[in-house]
C-alpha cells in the first residue's frame, strides 16, 4: 500500500470535483501507430501527439530546458485517427519543445508530450534527442547475464541515493546512476562495498526504486538536501535527472542511465525498475491531462477523480490509449536501457488484459525479462474486482508475480501496527501462514486455508507467481520491527532474529526477496514510510558491513546455498507437492518440512529443515536415516557445520537453536 503522498492528494482531489470527463470516450479513435511522441532525424523531425477533443495544437520550440529563449512556434495539423502532425524539415537535434492545446475556448498549459523520452530540467520541457549519441562505450556489446527460470532470481531492492550517498560507500558518484558503475570501492574497513558487494553476497537482480522523471525533487537545487522515493511520476519515459550529473542536459541523464544498466549486466546482474503508471502526482497537470482532459483518468460519476492509488487520481489501464501507450512505455524501457524486469506500484489498479498484453510484448523481447507486483489496491477503484489484478487472480495472470503479504505478515506480524508480533518474535497461532508461504501460495494437502491469515484458499498456479519476502521500502525495516515487537531481546536476540527472518525467505519457495541493507543490519531509527525523509535516515551505511560481518555471512552462504540447490526453488506445484511434506510437529513455534527424492535435480537426494521461533532450544525427531547438519544461525557450510554440538553425523534427534533456522541432509548426499 502507498500512503506517500496523502496529504497533497486530498488537496489536489479537492480541486478535481468539478471537472467531468468529455462525452463520448469510448468512441474515440484509436491510433494504432508506433510513432506517438517524436521521431528524430537528421532530415526531418516529426511530432505525432493523440488528442482527438483538441480544436487546435501548437508546438514551442526552445533552445533550453529551462528559461532560455522561445526559437519559434508551429501548429500540428489534425491528421487521423485522433492525431495531430507536424513534420519539421533540417536538423532540430537538442532543441527542447512544449505542446499547447485548445479545446473550445480555453488553452490549456505548456506540456511535454506524454511520450516524451527525454526532457529538460525538472521535466517541463521535452527534448529532441539522437537515442545512438546517448550510447556508452560497448554499448552494442552489452547482454543480459543469463537466467535459466525465474526460480533463479534472488532480488535485492534499493533506492538509487540510499545506495551510494554515505561516505563510507567509496563513491566518487554519490546518490548517481554512475555510482553503480563503480568497482574496487570498500568501506573504511577495508570490505566490499556498492556493486562489488552485490557481487560477494550473489543476487541476481537489482530492484531499482523508481527512476523514470518524477516530480518533488527540485533538480535546479541539487546543492540542497531533498530526498524522495519517487512515486511521484511526472515523465514516464524519461529518467530522473537528480540521478544524473547534469540533469539541465537531457542527453546525460540517458547515457549514464544507460551506463549504470551496463556495468550491473557486466558483474552478472539483471536490472529491475519500479513503475508506477497507477497514479501520476498532479493529474490535472499531467500531459495527459492536458491534451486530453477526462481521458486517461479514472472518475467517478460525479466526474471526480477516483482515488485507488490514495495519491489523488488513479489512471484506467481499461482504455485503449492508456494500455497502449503502458505497452510502449515498457517496450521503450526493455529495448532502449535493456531492463530485464519490471515491479508494478499497486498493480490492482491495472487490469488483467493490460497486464498480459505486457507480458506477451515483453516475451518477445525477452521471455526472461521478470514481471511482478503489489496484488492489491490502496483504496477502491471503478475498476470491476475481477478485472483487477489483484493476488486472487494471480492465476488469471500469464507470467506475472505477486507479493504474498501473508508470509510476509506471518515472519513479521502486520504491515501496519508496529506493535503487532510476528512468528520471528515467537508469536503462536500463525504456523499455517508461514508454511503457506514455504509452499509459495500454492495449492498443498497439508495446508490448511481456513488458517492463514490473509488468504482462504491457494492464488498461484505455481510458485514462479509468489514474490516471497519480509521486508521491503514501505515500513519498518527488520531491525526496527524486531525493535518494535521483541521488547525483551537482548541485541544478540535480534541479531539472530535478523538472520532467521530472512532465513525463511531464502528456504522457501517462490521468487525470493531482499530489502538493500538488511544483511549490514539496515536501521531506519523506526520511520515507517521514510519516502521524503532525509540521507539520515534511508543511507545505507557500509560501516555497518564489519560490525555484523556474521549476519551479512549469513546472507551470503544462505544466497550461495539456495543458488546451488534447486530444491529450493521448484518451478511447478505438482512438483513441491511430490517433493516437500510438512512434519506433524505440536510445538505452537517450530515448522519443519521434508524435501525428498532429489527434487528439481537437486544432488542432495533428501533434505530436512526447521523454522524455531521459540526463544529456546528445541528438541524435534528426525526422520529414519543418517543426517549431517549444513546450516544452523552460528553457520552454512554444505559439506557439514563446524559448529560444536552440530557437526556430527545424527541418527535420530536434533536440537534446534533459538530463534533459527537449521537444514540437515542425508550424510549419503554429502
Amino acid at each position: 500500500m502507498k500512503t506517500r503522498l496523502f496529504v497533497v492528494s486530498l488537496i489536489t482531489a479537492m480541486t478535481l470535483v468539478s471537472c467531468k470527463p468529455q462525452a463520448g470516450q469510448d468512441t474515440y479513435p484509436m491510433y494504432t501507430g508506433h510513432d506517438l511522441g517524436v521521431t528524430w532525424s537528421t532530415e526531418k523531425t516529426t511530432f505525432r501527439i493523440w488528442a482527438p477533443t483538441a480544436d487546435e495544437i501548437i508546438l514551442r520550440i526552445y533552445d533550453q530546458g529551462h528559461e532560455g529563449e522561445l526559437i519559434e512556434t508551429f501548429p500540428l495539423e489534425k491528421d487521423r485517427k485522433g492525431t495531430w502532425l507536424l513534420e519539421l524539415e533540417g536538423n532540430w537535434k537538442n532543441r527542447y519543445y512544449t505542446f499547447q492545446a485548445r479545446i473550445g475556448e480555453d488553452w490549456n498549459n505548456e506540456v511535454p508530450d506524454p511520450y516524451a523520452k527525454a526532457v529538460g530540467v525538472n521535466g517541463n520541457r521535452g527534448m529532441i534527442v539522437d537515442f545512438c549519441e546517448t550510447d556508452p562505450e560497448g554499448w552494442e556489446n552489452d547482454v543480459r547475464p543469463h537466467l535459466q527460470s525465474p526460480a533463479d532470481i534472488v532480488i535485492w531492492e534499493i533506492h538509487v541515493r540510499d545506495f551510494s550517498i554515505h561516505p563510507s560507500s567509496g563513491s566518487k558518484y554519490p546518490g548517481k546512476f554512475l555510482a553503480f558503475t563503480e568497482r574496487g570501492t570498500k568501506s573504511p574497513e577495508g570490505l566490499p562495498t556498492m556493486v562489488d558487494h552485490l557481487v560477494e553476497l550473489g543476487i541476481t537482480h537489482v530492484h531499482l526504486l523508481p527512476v523514470y522523471d518524477f516530480y518533488t525533487v527540485d533538480e535546479t537545487r541539487l546543492d540542497e538536501p531533498q530526498f524522495n522515493w519517487g512515486y511521484d511520476p511526472k515523465n514516464y519515459n524519461a529518467p530522473e535527472g537528480s540521478y544524473s550529473t547534469d540533469p539541465f542536459d537531457g542527453r546525460v541523464r540517458i547515457k549514464e542511465f544507460k551506463q549504470m544498466v551496463q556495468a550491473l549486466h557486466n558483474a552478472g546482474i539483471r536490472v529491475i525498475m519500479d513503475v508506477v503508471y497507477n497514479h501520476m502526482y498532479d493529474a490535472v497537470a499531467s500531459p495527459f491531462e492536458q491534451l486530453v482532459p477526462g481521458y486517461f483518468f479514472r472518475r467517478w460519476e460525479d466526474g471526480s477523480f477516483s482515488d485507488g492509488a490514495y495519491c489523488g487520481n488513479e489512471t484506467a489501464s481499461d482504455k485503449p490509449m492508456m494500455r497502449k501507450f503502458m505497452i510502449e512505455s515498457l517496450r521503450h524501457w526493455a529495448n532502449e536501457y535493456r531492463i530485464d524486469g519490471f515491479r508494478f506500484d499497486l498493480m490492482g489498479l491495472h487490469d488483467i488484459e493490460t497486464m498480459n498484453l505486457i507480458r506477451e510484448e515483453m516475451d518477445r523481447i525477452d521471455p526472461n525479462i521478470f514481471l511482478y507486483g503489489e496484488g492489491w489496491t490502496a483504496g477502491d477503484t471503478p475498476l470491476p474486482l475481477e478485472d483487477r489484478a489483484i493476488k486472487a487472480h494471480a492465476a488469471r495472470l500469464d507470467g506475472v508475480a505477486v507479493f504474498s503479504d501473508d508470509i510476509r505478515d506471518g515472519i513479521r506480524g502486520h504491515w501496519y501496527d508496529e506493535k503487532d508480533q510476528g512468528f520471528m518474535v515467537g508469536r503462536e497461532g500463525v504456523k499455517e501462514s508461514i508454511k503457506f508461504g514455504v509452499v509459495a501460495s500454492t495449492k498443498h494437502p497439508q495446508i490448511d486455508y481456513a488458517a492463514v491469515n490473509y488468504s482462504d484458499a491457494p492464488y498461484a498456479d505455481n510458485p514462479l507467481k509468489t514474490i516471497t519476502y519480509v521486508t521491503c521500502h514501505d515500513n519498518p525495516v527488520l531491525w526496527d520491527k524486531t525493535v518494535f515487537t521483541c521488547l525483551d531481546c537482548t541485541k544478540q536476540d535480534m541479531l539472530d532474529i535478523q538472520k532467521f527472518a530472512n532465513g525463511i525467505v531464502l528456504t522457501a519457495q517462490g521468487v525470493a526477496f531482499l530489502h538493500a541493507g538488511e544483511e549490514i543490519v539496515r536501521t531506519k531509527f523506526g520511520e515507517h514510510n521514510s519516502y521524503n525523509l532525509p540521507d539520515s535516515i534511508n543511507q545505507l551505511v557500509w560501516t555497518h558491513k564489519a560490525e555484523y560481518y556474521d549476519v551479512f555471512e549469513f546472507y551470503r552462504d544462505m544466497v550461495a546455498l539456495r543458488k546451488n540447490h534447486p530444491a529450493f526453488r521448484m518451478p511447478t506445484t505438482e512438483m513441491i507437492q511430490k517433493h516437500l511434506s510438512f512434519f506433524d510437529l505440536e510445538h505452537p513455534l517450530v515448522v519443519g518440512f521434508h524435501i525428498g527424492n532429489n527434487a528439481n535435480g537437486d544432488n542432495w537426494k533428501n533434505i530436512v529443515v526447521f523454522y524455531n521461533a521459540d526463544a529456546s532450544r528445541v528438541e524435534a525427531e528426525l526422520p529414519e536415516g543418517e543426517w549431517r547438519v549444513v546450516a544452523t544461525k552460528y553457520e552454512v557450510n554444505e559439506k557439514g557445520v563446524s559448529t560444536p554440538g552440530y557437526n556430527a553425523a545424527i541418527a535420530s534427534k536434533v536440537e534446534i537453536p533459538s530463534r533459527s533456522i537449521m537444514i540437515l541432509v542425508d550424510s549419503a548426499s554429502i
